[in-house]
C-alpha cells in the first residue's frame, strides 16, 4: 500500500483538520511524496543501446522522509561507515528525553534536538575519559529518531560506540571490559543534568515535575554491523515502511508495529488525516543534520583511524561506493542510457 496514495487521499482532510499545526517543512515533504516517481518530480528520457528502444522514466523525489527513494543513500552510508569498522565490541547507547519534555521538545525542534546530541556525546565522552571507567578518547556515530514503533512522538539518540578508545598519554588502544560498556544508570544522571542545564541556557522553561530518573539503555551489538544495519533502515526508509501500512478502508488507515516490550505485532488504526499527522510531526527542520559522527569517528579523525587500524590489524580496503541501480529496458532487459531531462509539468516539443 503506498504512501503516496494515502496522501493523495486524505491531503485535504488533513489541510482542514491539521492546518494549525502544519508547519511548511510537513507540507513540503507531503508533497514531495505525494509525486514521487510521477511525471511532476521530473523525467528522463531513456533508450536501450540494443534495441532501440526509448520512452520516459519519472524520478524519485529525493526527500529524505520519502519510504521509496532512499535505498540507494542507504546503501552508500553504510559502504561509509563499514570503512571505520574497529575490531571490538560494539555497543549500542541510546539516550531518551522523558514524556514531560517532549512537548517543549516539538516546539523548540532544532535548539532541543542540537542538545540532545551535544549532551549525549559530552556524557559518553566524559565516561570515556574517566579513568575509573576506560580513560580513553572513544568515537560514536549517533542518529537521532523522533518516534515510537506506534509512531508517537518520540525523539530519542541511537549511539553506536565502538568498546574501546585510545589513551594520548600512553599511546596506547584501550579495550573496554567484555560485554560491558558504562553504567546505564550514572550515564542518565549526568545526561540529565547536562540537558536541563542546556535548556536554561538557551533561554528556554522546562516543566517543574521533570522526572528524576530518566533513560539510557546500552546493549552489546556484536560487531558494529548489525547495528549499523539497524540505524540505516530508520535513517533512509522513513518513519513508516509501506508494507507495514494493512488496510485503508472507510477513511480509517491501519498499519502494524512491534512492541517493544513483548516483542508481539500489533495494529493501530486511525483516521487517514491523523495518519498524515502522525507522519508529518517527524519531519525535520530543515538542512538539520540526524546522523552525526564524533569523536574517533568523526571525519577529521581518518588518519588517526587509519593508524589505529594499523595497529589493530584492520585489513583497510578502498571505499567502494555502490552505482546507482541502472535502468532496464523493459523489451531486453539490458541497460539503458540517459539522453536527456525534463523538469516537472513539462511537455516534450
Amino acid at each position: 500500500m503506498e504512501l503516496a496514495a494515502i496522501i493523495e487521499q486524505y491531503y485535504p482532510a488533513y489541510r482542514e483538520k491539521h492546518s494549525h499545526n502544519a508547519l511548511p517543512s510537513h507540507l513540503k515533504a507531503l508533497h514531495a511524496i505525494r509525486r514521487c516517481r510521477t511525471s511532476s518530480s521530473g523525467e528522463l528520457y531513456v533508450k536501450c543501446p540494443e534495441c532501440d528502444h526509448a520512452e520516459w522514466r519519472p524520478m524519485s523525489c529525493g526527500n529524505r522522509h520519502c519510504p521509496k527513494c532512499q535505498n540507494h543513500a542507504a546503501s552508500q552510508w553504510i559502504d561509509k561507515q563499514q570503512h571505520k569498522l574497529l575490531p571490538v565490541p560494539y555497543f549500542m547507547v541510546t539516550f531518551t528525553l522523558p514524556h514531560e519534555l517532549r512537548s517543549l521538545a516539538y516546539h523548540h525542534q532544532r535548539v532541543c534536538y542540537d542538545l540532545l546530541f551535544s549532551c549525549a556525546v559530552s556524557t559518553l565522552k566524559t565516561f570515556g575519559l574517566n579513568p575509573k571507567h576506560l580513560g580513553a578518547e572513544i568515537g560514536a556515530t549517533m542518529v537521532l529518531h523522533t518516534n515510537s514503533r506506534r509512531l508517537n512522538f518520540h525523539p530519542h539518540i541511537h549511539a553506536v560506540v565502538p568498546g574501546g578508545g585510545l589513551d594520548r598519554r600512553s599511546r596506547r588502544w584501550k579495550r573496554v571490559k567484555k560485554g560491558y560498556l558504562f553504567n546505564h544508570k550514572a550515564m542518565a544522571k549526568v545526561f540529565r543534568g547536562r540537558f536541563l542545564t542546556g535548556l536554561q541556557e538557551a533561554g528556554l522553561t522546562f516543566p517543574q515535575k521533570t522526572p528524576m530518573d530518566w533513560v539510557v539503555d546500552c546493549t552489546q551489538a556484536g560487531e558494529g554491523m548489525s547495528a549499523l544495519k539497524y540505524l540505516s533502515r530508520y535513517l533512509y526508509l522513513g518513519v513508516v515502511g509501506e508494507k507495514n501500512i494493512v488496510s485503508n478502508r472507510e477513511g480509517f488507515i491501519t498499519f502494524r508495529y512491534i512492541d517493544s516490550n513483548t516483542g508481539e505485532t500489533r495494529y493501530r488504526k486511525l483516521k487517514g488525516e491523523d495518519f498524515l499527522q502522525l507522519i508529518a510531526q517527524h519531519v525535520l527542520p530543515r538542512g538539520f543534520r540526524r546522523v552525526r559522527d564524533y569523536g574517533l569517528l568523526h571525519a577529521n579523525a581518518k588518519r588517526l583511524r587509519f593508524l589505529l587500524q594499523l595497529v589493530l590489524r584492520v585489513r583497510v580496503l578502498p571505499i567502494q561506493m555502490r552505482p546507482r541501480p541502472p535502468f532496464k529496458c523493459a523489451c531486453c532487459k539490458s541497460e539503458m542510457v540517459v539522453l536527456a531531462f525534463r523538469r516537472g509539468g513539462m511537455r516534450p516539443g
